[in-house]
Parts: structure tokens; C-alpha cells; sequence
């Protein structure tokens, strides 16, 4: 693991609360399909799997966004479903139709049968990629580290991929409370190795993607979502090589929840386009740094609405500490490069003043 000091630390001092020059801003799926050169290296690779399993390969597209805008932060290039995959269930992409499973969890055999997969053996390529691409950043920006909650991980497994209305996890849910707490248990535990290895590996800072969260209602969303990603936050290493390392948790849909996602002892709490900032920021006080959150639909408006949207959002969260700009959740892979690069300019530009002393 590299050593290097960090040049730009800004994306850290934020998410602990600590004062900066300049809100720091990275993009949730800044390497992607929006991105000719990403192209380029997925067709390199031949198939998206191939492009997750070879380190040098997610090292370069982990890389690329960062050559080409003065982002903040770098992301491990990889997807959530890797772990599911090193559970046995069989991940494969059919063109079209997005992630699948050969062995979806239908049966209590089935999640009595999943074993807890070793993170530097089945998933070993993922720490590959951790320790080259923190080789290759030499300390240009921090890493952030990743992995899928519990809850969406489960609705990948029980549906067997993607899915809208989420009936057979909902059910397993419902008339069987006790396997799905046996499945999230274990499914917990998984992300939590995963998550330290990570950091081990050199990740700076981790964030839990709770993509599927907001389908629940609150009662639901407390005890089969958010509990087990306070397991999860209970148990990362927080210390590593001298450093905190942060812990974001998002929650697409999730803005009902913020005090009890603040809650958890997380260090920041990300947010999706469907709330003000500056309410989040008042009903969560100082407790939690705020990650967000402009529409990834913004973006494709002109540059010069972009910059309106950026500005708002600056005035909305106000001066002080503790903000991570993002946008609400993935970027679009249809998206112009040129007006990524008129987002990232535009918050580094306008925000010094919500900075000074």
C-alpha cells in the first residue's frame, strides 16, 4: 500500500467536518459510459466482468475522470454485486437487461448454503485494483472505497437482478422475517470484511450505496435496511496507518430518514436531489457532514444553468464545514463530458467564499 501523503485532502477534512479552502465535489459514477476514453477501455476488455476483474484495467478507468477534471476524490472502479458473485450465485450481464444471477436465493437452503466469501481470495481482484490504483494516484487525491447496503444487495439476490416492484424479496420480507434477517445477517457480515479489506488494501474513505432503501416504508426501512448497515458502521476499522477513515452512508429515497441514518455514528450522510440541503443540514445539526446533491439531470442543461443549480445549492447548505458536493446519484452515461467539467469548475469557483474565515 502506498504511503504517499495526500496532496489534496480536502474530500477527508470535509466529510470529518474540518474547515477547507474549497467544497470538494467527486461524481457517483464518475468513471463510466459518459467518458469516450472509459469506452475505449471497456471494448479493451470485451465485456464489463472482464473490465471489474482486471486490476490494471479498473486501475485506468478508476483513473481516467481524474486526468481529465480536477475532481476531489477518485473512486475504486468496481460494482456492488461483486460480492453476491464471490457468494456463488453465478453474475453475468446480458446486453440489455443489466446484471443477472444464474443461482438466485429462492429456498432457506439456499441461504443456509452461503458461505462468507474471503475478501483477498474470491475477491482478491478487488484488492488488487485498491493497491495499484493508490500506487498510481500517488497521494493526487484520497480513495474512496465501496460496497452495495445489506437491503440492496438482497433485492439483486432474491429477484435474481433488477427489479421494480421487488415482490419476491418483499415477500421473503414479509412472511419470513426470520430468513431475510438470517440472509441481511450474513450478507453484513460479508460487507464489513470487504469494506476493511478494503482499507487495508489503501481505500481512504468508504461509502455504503443503499440503492434500494427508499422501497421500504419506514418501519421496514429501520429494521432490514438501516439496522444492518449500522452493523456494518459498528465494525469497519476506522483507524488505519495514523488516519480516520470516513464512512458515508446513502440512502436513494431516503431523505425521511436522515436523523436516523445520523444516527448510526456514521461520519457523513448522502443525499439524493429530492431534498433541500440546507433543510438537511438544519435537522442534522453538526452531528454528520452532508454529501449532495444536484440532479444528475441538471447536466444536461447548459453550462451556464449548471452553474445557477451549483450556486443554489452552495447558498442553500451556507458557510461552514461538512459538505461534500455530489451530485444525487449516478451520473448518466449520456451526459457531455464538457459540462462535467463546467460542474466541477463551477463548485470549486463559487465555493471559496462559503470558506472564508
Amino acid at each position: 500500500m502506498s504511503t504517499v501523503p495526500l496532496k489534496n485532502d480536502r474530500l477527508i477534512k470535509a466529510l470529518l467536518r474540518q474547515p477547507v479552502d474549497r467544497t470538494p465535489i467527486w461524481v457517483m459514477r464518475q468513471a463510466g459510459r459518459y467518458l469516450p476514453e472509459y469506452r475505449a477501455t471497456r471494448a479493451k476488455a470485451g465485456d464489463f466482468l472482464t473490465l471489474c476483474k482486471t486490476p490494471e484495467l479498473a486501475c485506468e478507468v478508476t483513473l481516467q475522470p481524474l486526468d481529465r477534471f480536477p475532481l476531489d476524490a477518485a473512486i475504486l472502479f468496481s460494482d456492488i454485486l461483486t460480492i453476491p458473485d464471490a457468494m456463488g450465485l453465478g453474475l453475468y450481464f446480458s446486453e440489455g437487461e443489466g446484471p443477472r444471477f444464474e443461482r438466485p436465493i429462492k429456498t432457506e437452503q439456499d441461504i443456509s448454503k452461503l458461505a462468507i466469501p474471503d475478501p483477498e481470495q474470491e475477491l482478491g481482484y478487488v484488492m488488487d485494483a485498491v493497491r495499484l490504483i493508490r500506487q498510481e494516484l500517488h497521494g493526487r487525491v484520497p480513495l474512496i472505497g465501496f460496497s452495495g447496503s445489506p437491503w440492496t444487495l438482497a433485492t439483486y439476490m432474491v429477484e435474481g437482478g433488477s427489479a421494480k416492484v421487488f415482490a419476491n424479496t418483499k415477500a421473503l420480507m414479509f412472511d419470513r422475517p426470520d430468513l431475510m434477517h438470517q440472509l441481511l445477517d450474513k450478507i453484513s457480515q460479508s460487507v464489513t470484511q470487504y469494506v476493511n479489506a478494503q482499507i487495508a488494501a489503501g481505500a481512504q474513505a468508504i461509502m455504503i450505496f443503499d440503492t434500494w432503501g427508499g422501497a421500504l416504508n419506514t418501519q421496514n426501512y429501520l429494521e432490514f435496511s438501516l439496522a444492518y448497515m449500522k452493523q456494518i458502521v459498528d465494525n469497519i476499522t476506522r483507524e488505519h496507518a495514523g488516519q480516520h477513515i470516513p464512512v458515508t452512508l446513502f440512502t436513494k429515497g431516503g431523505s425521511q430518514w436522515i436523523e436516523a441514518i445520523a444516527d448510526t455514528g456514521c461520519d457523513a450522510v448522502g443525499l439524493d436531489w429530492t431534498i433541500e440541503i440546507g433543510e438537511a443540514r438544519k435537522r442534522v445539526g453538526e452531528r454528520v457532514a452532508l454529501q449532495g446533491n444536484m440532479d444528475p439531470c441538471v447536466l444536461y442543461a447548459s453550462p451556464d444553468r449548471i452553474r445557477q443549480e451549483v450556486a443554489h445549492i452552495l447558498e442553500s447548505f451556507g458557510k461552514g464545514n461538512g459538505h461534500v458536493f455530489n451530485l444525487g446519484h449516478g451520473i448518466h452515461p449520456t451526459i457531455d463530458p464538457e459540462h462535467t467539467a463546467a460542474l466541477v469548475n463551477a463548485v470549486h469557483e463559487l465555493s471559496a467564499r462559503y470558506h472564508e474565515d
